[in-house]
This record gives structure tokens, C-alpha cells and sequence, in this order.
């Protein structure tokens, strides 16, 4: 990636071909939207495009979930069976970071998302998620927590467990192996 966040032309054709490649296996994520029309977008946002690189990167798996019309808008999420693997091991925030005494993860699901360029999942945009598929049945995810239960030190994620999604709370200094934060972008 050169030093402008946009990938260099080669790198760009062959994740073009990856996203292509998973946008036309996962259609049901899609139904009503092109595959000509989002790379169209892609083209013209090379900057926007290196965010969802970053994504792969980090093993999101990336790919179109809906389009805002009035916007004109493709919105991505991270479509990966479990919560990216890259992105695992991490407390809520740095608030939360720092609050550890000891065995301190690398960095915060909040701090993460922000280097990668992207915003963490809503416990309702998580919902909507997994309404296109079976998602974080053996992992959990972060969701951007209100500011009312962060500011009493929790942070919420969710899963998918006997055919339903769960919505749990847990202090937001905790960390675990199996738990990391799902994300999105608009292009």
C-alpha cells in the first residue's frame, strides 16, 4: 500500500477479484444490488477501497450488505463465519485499556476499528447481519455500546447461540480469545 492509503494497481485488480469472487458466492447478502455498480464505486474511492482491504487484512471477509438509495451508498460488513480472527483479544476501549493493572491486551476493539477506518457494528446493524446468515456461533463479537452503560464501566457484544441472536454485557475491560468486533463501511 503506497503511502496515499490506496493500494497500488496490481494489489487493487487482484482484491477487486477476491471481493467479485465473494459478492457474486454470497448473493442472498445482496439480492437487488450489481456487482458492475459497487465497482464502479470501488474504482472511484481507491481510498475507500484500501479500507476494506484492511478489513480482509485483519480477516473480515468484506462484502455488500445493503445500498442506501438516497445516499447512494454500498454499505460493507465484516461476513466472516466467526469474529475476525485479526481482531480478536481486545477490550472495549481504550478507556478500558488503560483501566487494566495487569495482562493488557495489544489495543481496544474502539482503537482498532478507528486505524483500520472503520465503525463497529450496532447491536441492531449485528442483528441485521445475521439475518443474512449464521454468524459468531462459536465466537462473539463487540457491538458499539450505548454511551449510558459505558459510562458505568460495560460494554455489550453478541453471538449467535441455539438458533438465536444474544446481546450480553460484560466489563468493558475484559478481553478473551474468542471475542473481537465485527465493523463497516460505507462507500
Amino acid at each position: 500500500m503506497s503511502e496515499q492509503n490506496v493500494l497500488a494497481e496490481e494489489e487493487m485488480n487482484a482484491f477487486l477479484t477476491v471481493l467479485q469472487k465473494r459478492f457474486e458466492k454470497h448473493t442472498e447478502r445482496h439480492p437487488d444490488i450489481q456487482w458492475g455498480d459497487v465497482e464502479r464505486k470501488l474504482n472511484a474511492h481507491p481510498e475507500k477501497t484500501a479500507v476494506l482491504y484492511r478489513m480482509e487484512e485483519t480477516g473480515g471477509e468484506p462484502d455488500v450488505v445493503l445500498y442506501e438509495e438516497e445516499a447512494d451508498d454500498f454499505i460493507f460488513y465484516d461476513c466472516v463465519k466467526e469474529s475476525p480472527k485479526g481482531r480478536r483479544s481486545v477490550c472495549y476501549d481504550r478507556e478500558a485499556l488503560e483501566a487494566r493493572k495487569k495482562y493488557k491486551p495489544e489495543t481496544s476493539a474502539v482503537d482498532l476499528a478507528g486505524e483500520i477506518g472503520i465503525t463497529i457494528l450496532t447491536e441492531q446493524e449485528y442483528h441485521f447481519l445475521q439475518e443474512t446468515g449464521d454468524y459468531d456461533k462459536k465466537t462473539s463479537s463487540w457491538v458499539k455500546t450505548p454511551d449510558d452503560i459505558r459510562s458505568k464501566g460495560g460494554a455489550l457484544f453478541c453471538d449467535r447461540r441455539y438458533g438465536r441472536v444474544f446481546t450480553y454485557h460484560n466489563g468493558a475491560e475484559s478481553y478473551y480469545a474468542a471475542r473481537g468486533f465485527r465493523g463497516s463501511l460505507r462507500l
